[in-house]
């Protein structure tokens, strides 16, 4: 469930930043940072990695449902 918060999380902050009237002052529009503005997938992996190098393994607790005993 929190891979899923996760994924909805870095989608709707990608939306935001790319299309979201909010941010259009802001948003640049010329050269390599326009370009990538306009790439919602671009700006959607961005956004995912920082995202994930800023909460960590608490941002996404994947690894938490798999446990292995050795017996």
């Amino acid at each position: 469930m929190d891979l899923l918060y996760f994924i909805l999380a870095a989608y709707g902050l990608t939306q935001i930043l790319v299309y979201g009237s909010i941010f259009n002052g802001w948003r640049p529009t010329k050269g390599k940072l326009g370009e990538l503005f306009k790439c919602s997938m671009c700006v959607g992996f961005w956004t995912s990695y920082i995202l994930n190098m800023t909460f960590g393994d608490e941002g996404i607790k994947l690894f938490k449902t798999v446990e292995v005993k050795n017996e």
